[in-house]
């Protein structure tokens, strides 16, 4: 089953009108139409003082599913978790909105719109257990053609949120392009390089018109060491 067709979005993104600076955009609305619309153009929501606005960085955080690199450590890491698709999604959303995390930014809206987006096929969570099945890291985001648009990732025991990356890797394929928005020292540690945005959304089309993976078929747990090299 495919994600659920959306109507058209009554808000429209022109990337050849956004300004050099990383926030685009402000106003419009969370529907699903607006923000899959939003990313297949090159854009993303993130509230700031109860004002929603929409980014798009002019240096972009990617990472190409070759160039992930796995520790010998996140190897065994790999080994010790068990990983799960699209069975705790909500509450992977709410361990990323924790507001005593540093640079919290996911607010109740942005939590409704995008639980709203995974009931619709769009969103997804990659989940990382412990052995007694408990719920220590995973991250999430949207789905569109071969594009993974990813929004946060959380953990709670050593190296679980880079398990759960590892998975969503080789979840979606060698010719998928995961978006990690902004760049970090950590991510790029994991493989992570910056695009100037005019490449990025060059390549956008390609992807974002492309199938994706067959998610409810990735439903439920996966086998450990899934996606180690």
């Amino acid at each position: 089953m495919s994600p659920t067709p959306l109507p058209r979005s009554m808000w429209e993104f022109h990337p050849d009108e956004w300004p050099d600076g990383d926030c685009v955009a402000a106003g419009a609305d969370l529907d699903p139409s607006t923000v899959v619309e939003a990313y297949r153009c090159g854009a993303f929501p993130m509230p700031h003082d109860d004002r929603l606005y929409w980014w798009s960085p002019t240096e972009r955080g990617v990472l190409e599913p070759s160039a992930l690199r796995v520790s010998r450590s996140l190897r065994q890491s790999v080994r010790r978790y068990e990983v799960t698709v699209d069975t705790a999604f909500a509450e992977v959303v709410d361990a990323c909105a924790d507001p005593s995390r540093p640079g919290a930014w996911i607010d109740q809206g942005v939590r409704d719109a995008y639980v709203r987006l995974h009931e619709l096929g769009w969103a997804h969570s990659v989940e990382t257990r412990d052995g007694d099945g408990a719920l220590v890291g995973g991250l999430y985001g949207l789905s569109v053609g071969r594009l993974f648009a990813g929004e946060s990732m959380f953990h709670r025991a050593r190296d679980a949120s880079k398990v759960a990356l590892v998975a969503l890797v080789d979840l979606v394929g060698p010719d998928a392009l995961v978006d990690v928005q902004w760049s970090t020292p950590h991510l790029e540690s994991l493989g992570v390089v910056t695009w100037p945005r005019e490449r990025y959304l060059d390549a956008l089309p390609a992807l974002v018109d492309a199938p994706g993976p067959a998610w409810e078929s990735l439903r439920g747990p996966i086998s450990r060491g899934r996606g180690t090299p």
